[in-house]
């Protein structure tokens, strides 16, 4: 049984970063993301639902919105599964800071930094020589030189975060590996004994949640570890339908419809065939045989039967 909460939940993470107690947390994890002319010394929670001015368009609902006592925005997003158009969402989320700043009485066209913060538990970088663990963006002219100090983007590929312990040499190094190996961690590595650390680690401590958090957070896991694995699954049936369908109609045509398409055919094929691959992965976590099949549909016999085995095994690509 973990100790330590997952970081990559809903749950867990606005129980880490969301919260009025923790906002120091918060504060300490962006400061090192941010440049010195944007420290945050205090932080202010906003609504994390933004509506639209119209009551037809659309809303957006942020992990965590907040601004600082200087005037900046900022939104952090945890983001676990791939998702078409990402890039797009995001500078759609920005526009929400941007309007609600036209909003506040006579209003001369200055705004004030926005920063957009995700961390993504996928790679959205597909080319190999482009992949970057944190991808910082910026609006810039050709020539490199800053257009505008006001929109900010920064993306955490986690995945491509592979530093071990000894390895951390910056404060930002430790939180990363921190939010990456929580769940992992039985009690608190001697390079993490600091303050700021030890607060993080007692507020993710299971122990410490009541039993309509847990009851919450349980859920929150059992929607990731189903997510993931419906994910994982699709995407490796996907990545192979979808190349040999690129071979046929053009390499690029086929990165842009082949893949598309049998990443949502795999995802299809993937909820009705993988129910017990997942129950298999669910039964390794250590849920009941009642819990599982609630999950999956599947009979209690069926349950029963499975074999215990690794999740690359369950997913079917392991060695």
């Amino acid at each position: 049984m973990p100790r330590y909460l997952n970081p990559y939940t809903d749950f867990g993470f606005k129980k880490l970063f969301g919260e009025e107690g923790n906002k120091d947390l918060l504060a300490d994890f962006l400061n090192q993301l941010l440049p010195e002319r944007h420290q945050i010394a205090e932080l202010e929670f906003q609504n994390t639902e933004q509506l639209p001015d119209i009551p037809v368009d659309r809303r957006a609902i942020f992990d965590i919105f907040c601004t600082s006592t200087t005037g900046e925005y900022f939104i952090v997003e945890m983001q676990k599964g791939e998702m078409r158009y990402f890039k797009d969402r995001t500078l759609f989320y920005l526009t929400y800071p941007i309007r609600e700043q036209a909003r506040k009485g006579k209003w001369s066209f200055r705004l004030n930094p926005i920063y957009f913060i995700a961390i993504i538990d996928f790679e959205y970088d597909q080319e190999e020589e482009e992949r970057k663990f944190l991808r910082e963006v910026a609006l810039r002219d050709q020539d490199g030189a800053l257009f505008s100090d006001k929109l900010h983007f920064r993306f955490l590929q986690m995945p491509f975060f592979n530093k071990q312990e000894h390895e951390l040499v910056t404060h930002f190094d430790k939180w990363v590996y921190f939010l990456k190996n929580l769940i992992d961690f039985e009690h608190i590595p001697k390079i993490l004994n600091e303050p700021i650390f030890e607060k993080a680690f007692k507020v993710a401590e299971l122990a410490n949640l009541s039993r309509e958090q847990y009851t919450t957070y349980e859920r929150n896991l059992l929607d990731y570890w189903t997510t993931k694995a419906v994910l994982d699954t699709a995407r490796e049936k996907g990545w192979e339908e979808g190349m040999e369908k690129g071979m046929e109609e053009g390499l690029e045509k086929g990165r842009e419809e082949g893949i598309e398409k049998s990443m949502e055919e795999g995802l299809e094929k993937g909820r009705e065939a993988s129910k017990k691959e997942i129950a298999a992965i669910l039964k390794q976590k250590g849920l009941s045989p009642e819990q599982i099949a609630e999950i999956t549909s599947l009979s209690m016999d069926e349950i029963k039967d499975l074999r215990t085995y690794a999740l690359t095994d369950a997913l079917g690509y392991g060695c």
